[in-house]
């Protein structure tokens, strides 16, 4: 009689030890090697009060409610539009800066474009947290 041989497991295990060895020292590698930017946000801060007798300056107000509805000077318009009217109420004084005063729930992008086109174009702006209980231009 013939005995009948013994069959092992034909399949083969992979050692992973050495794989994962090599991961981590690529990780390593990225992170070491990796160069991070530096974004520039916002500045909310406003500036320190200063001792000089305050200017006259007129000043246009650019509202963002927390529905993300736009309004400058009390006249509700369009994020697109903002630029025109802006340049309209500066032909009439030309020294006026814009405040942009922006809802807690109102969308970044929107006080971001603003914010941007105002800076192309050289117009003073800064951005003011709108109180709690003001209402917008209706």
């Amino acid at each position: 009689m013939r005995r009948k041989k013994q069959r092992g497991n034909d399949q083969a295990d992979v050692n992973m030890t050495p794989m994962l060895d090599i991961v981590f020292i690529l990780l390593i590698f990225f992170i070491v090697t990796a160069t991070f930017l530096q974004e520039e946000g916002i500045d909310m801060r406003p500036p320190p009060p200063s001792d000089e007798p305050a200017q006259d300056n007129p000043v246009i107000l650019v509202q963002i409610d927390d529905q993300n509805r736009v309004f400058v000077n009390q006249e509700s318009t369009s994020e697109f539009r903002v630029l025109a009217a802006v340049s309209r109420l500066r032909a009439e004084q030309p020294q006026s800066a814009v405040l942009i005063e922006v809802a807690d729930d109102a969308r970044h992008g929107t006080t971001v474009m603003i914010w941007d086109e105002m800076r192309a174009n050289n117009i003073p702006v800064s951005i003011s947290r709108q109180a709690a209980g003001s209402g917008s231009g209706s």
